[in-house]
């Protein structure tokens, strides 16, 4: 343990739950998924009958999971990287770990300054976990033929990749710059992939502990892209080439079957919160669903996997520019292909949730886990529909959720004008104290001007109007985030923007955080990257719940079309950031 002063452990975890609202909720509120599979344990055994609105659920029964011994491991120690010759797929292995550098943008360090610190908070960062439903009828997989990024080799992994990183997360305890003991975890959206019951159900099971199975449809056998006969796709578990086979993807005897096997979380052992994305809002995570055609064909039995190269081209151009921003070019996509969709098992559990059915499913008490309950919402989110709140971070430190998508559709975000008048209204609120702003865009991806159809007289406000909002206002220290799926660290004259890269493209990274005054005038703020517990050597015969967790980083980092710009530049990773204060 440091010896470096911390004013965390001055709030003990019974008051920091009892602050944030773990105590007084309303029992019975829940979220209840079809009888097709796809549900965690806690999951109530009857199929309601209509899937979107929420039911009770029986408190969450422990699941045993195995402890293995977890070093507590950051990217300062190692990084996974390819090893041996260069070649269409690389194995990885261990690589050498990224060092921490100092960041004098905005303060210049002053020496000795180790030994003053007072640590203000410690937490971790998670984003864009994407817990993807790959059998999903309304995902957009034969955009591929356009993009090879538009469907990804690993995503039917989501799941047990998403374990391995709570469980490496668990095994830290304390921050690695200050020795300070973690305090709480927050997502920052895009938790979920298709907006779908099922996959917010995985999302809240990973987080909060318990067993989930990631399938939906045929609870005995899949029904995807990765054995529908076309090639555009990786099949695990043929003979004949496909796209990624002939880019070297192994061939894997009973791939598909471990996909969609059950998987134990330990659940995070301390307290979270929970920030919303537009994948947690829009269908596909950029199409606001108003005539209700794509809720329909999500629980319904047929799926399409292959179109025209003009169809997807024509599809593609219009989901990139938001011209169609609630879903019209995709449902008359759908509309001219029926003839080209295949059977597939139905289910409901594979329908939309709205706010309402989000807010509900996080206030479940089955859901508390390590807490708070509602995981920062509240009551009073679900009688204004509302998706953004305060919480305590620390001693004299408060955090602001914000919810930066945009009802509208199209994947950018923005504010309306009630939310920015809160954020500004709160800031003046905390002038005393110190804040961090929590959201799920950046600055520089929200630039989304499509007015909210609920409130179609609400004007929409751009990241750069967030910026200027934030810089007069000293209290903010940083403003953290994801979206992006890249590291980057950008100063803005008076505060940090912390972007973070997604747990489902490589390198697969969470985020540390730890703030500390240096009772010099100055503050630090420590951010350190980590990866799942997951080794980074894979073995193809391996397809238990690690092994299929170490494959999913491997077939990350081979993902045609991916790229390796998501880690940043070294001034994005492991860095000190001195504020003068």
């Amino acid at each position: 343990m440091s010896r470096i002063r911390s004013a965390v452990t001055a709030v003990d975890r019974r008051s920091f739950l009892t602050a944030t609202g773990a105590v007084g909720v309303s029992a019975g509120i829940g979220l209840a998924l079809g009888a097709g599979g796809g549900s965690g344990e806690a999951s109530a055994a009857a199929a309601p009958t209509t899937p979107a609105v929420p039911a009770p659920r029986p408190p969450a029964t422990p699941v045993p999971v195995s402890p293995r011994p977890l070093p507590a491991r950051t990217t300062l120690d190692t990084v996974a990287a390819p090893r041996g010759e260069a070649a269409p797929y690389r194995r990885l292995g261990d690589g050498p770990g990224w060092h921490r550098v100092v960041r004098d943008d905005l303060a210049a360090p002053r020496s000795g300054r180790e030994g003053r610190r007072t640590v203000l908070s410690s937490f971790v960062q998670l984003t864009d976990l994407h817990l993807v439903d790959v059998q999903h009828p309304v995902r957009t997989e034969y955009l591929r033929s356009m993009d090879l990024s538009s469907w990804r080799p690993q995503e039917a992994l989501t799941v047990p990749g998403a374990v391995a990183l709570v469980e490496q997360i668990n095994a830290l305890r304390n921050g690695p710059a200050t020795g300070a003991p973690l305090s709480f975890a927050v997502t920052t959206g895009d938790n979920t992939d298709n907006n779908s019951l099922a996959e917010l159900d995985w999302f809240l099971t990973v987080m909060s502990g318990g067993r989930v199975t990631p399938n939906t449809g045929d609870p005995r056998r899949y029904e995807g892209a990765q054995n529908s006969g076309e090639r555009l796709f990786w099949h695990p578990e043929d003979t004949r080439p496909d796209t990624d086979k002939k880019l070297g993807y192994p061939r894997i005897e009973g791939f598909l079957a471990a996909a969609i096997r059950p998987v134990n979380s330990p659940g995070l052992r301390m307290p979270w919160f929970s920030t919303v994305g537009n994948h947690d809002t829009l269908a596909s995570g950029a199409m606001a669903d108003r005539s209700g055609f794509l809720a329909d064909f999500a629980v319904g039995g047929k799926k399409l996997y292959g179109v025209s190269d003009s169809a997807a081209a024509t599809l593609r151009q219009t989901l990139k520019s938001g011209s169609r921003p609630a879903g019209g070019g995709l449902v008359d996509l759908l509309r001219a292909s029926t003839r080209s969709m295949r059977a597939i098992t139905p289910d409901p559990g594979r329908a939309p949730f709205g706010p309402r059915e989000y807010l509900t499913a996080h206030l479940d008490p089955a859901r508390a886990g390590a807490g708070p309950a509602g995981h920062g919402y509240t009551a009073e989110n679900l009688d204004g529909d509302t998706l953004y709140y305060t919480f305590p971070m620390g001693e004299n430190v408060t955090g602001i959720s914000l919810d930066t998508t945009d009802r509208g559709g199209h994947f950018l975000g923005s504010l309306g004008t009630e939310q920015l008048t809160w954020l500004e209204r709160t800031l003046t609120a905390h002038k005393d104290q110190y804040v961090v702003v929590f959201s799920h865009h950046n600055s520089w991806t929200m630039t989304n001007t499509h007015r909210d159809p609920a409130k179609p007289g609400e004007a929409r406000h751009s990241g750069d109007e967030v910026v200027a909002l934030l810089q007069k206002h000293r209290s903010v220290l940083a403003w953290v985030n994801g979206h992006s799926h890249r590291n980057s660290v950008l100063a803005h004259g008076s505060f940090w923007e912390i972007s973070t890269a997604s747990h489902i493209d490589f390198p697969q990274l969470a985020r540390v955080i730890e703030i500390a005054d240096n009772n010099d005038g100055t503050l630090s703020l420590f951010t350190t990257l980590i990866e799942s517990s997951a080794p980074h050597r894979t073995d193809f015969h391996d397809l238990s719940q690690t092994g299929l967790a170490s494959l999913y980083r491997e077939f990350s980092f081979n993902a045609p079309g991916a790229g390796k710009a998501g880690a940043g530049t070294s001034t994005d990773r492991n860095t000190e950031l001195l504020l003068r204060r």
